[in-house]
């Protein structure tokens, strides 16, 4: 397992190996011993799966308040998308700055990010799946967004014309309007 950095700390890259031959490929997505050695010893309790019909989708920025946080292994099982990670943390050093990685059947790559950040994707391709690990339950009233295109945050998405977007999307809050749970311990 390659892990990366990102600008953002407690954010990682992984790019699992793969073996292939003939029939395709095998790759071990998690192994929690292999983390932990890491130091990335997390506890998953839920698989989430959904997939988005069109390219330009935009799901996020969506987060769960404590008690019921979430940090996530994000990765795709079919087409490609763009992944985003956005500090929320008050007092982080990197509060409201945001990572993005492309992730794609074909490269493999997931991204692991910890409670105290926002996530979204735009996807690159129709018919894209994403696939994601959840340390928590989801809990509806944990449930909370932040508005994708907050010029605050400043995400270049890479759209060439209006997204697809659902209505808790389009009507999120501002960052600057949004009081965050999460608190940097530094």
């Amino acid at each position: 397992m390659d892990i990366e950095p990102t600008a953002l700390p407690g954010v990682v890259i992984l790019t699992p190996r793969r073996f292939g031959d003939a029939r395709g490929f095998f790759s071990e997505s998690w192994n929690r011993r292999v983390m932990a050695e890491a130091g990335l010893d997390l506890d998953f309790v839920q698989d989430n799966h959904s997939l988005s019909s069109r390219a330009g989708t935009v799901r996020g920025l969506h987060f769960q308040a404590p008690p019921h946080a979430q940090a996530k292994l994000v990765r795709c099982g079919r087409g490609r998308l763009f992944d985003v990670a956005v500090d929320i943390r008050r007092g982080s050093p990197t509060y409201g700055r945001w990572t993005g990685v492309d992730l794609s059947a074909e490269n493999g790559r997931q991204l692991l990010i910890p409670a105290g950040f926002l996530h979204g994707f735009v996807t690159r391709e129709p018919d894209t799946e994403i696939c994601y690990k959840c340390t928590d339950y989801y809990a509806p009233a944990a449930d909370g967004a932040v508005r994708y295109d907050d010029p605050d945050i400043g995400i270049d998405w890479g759209l060439t014309e209006e997204p697809v977007l659902s209505a808790k999307d389009a009507a999120a809050p501002w960052l600057r309007d949004f009081v965050s749970p999460f608190v940097w311990e530094g």
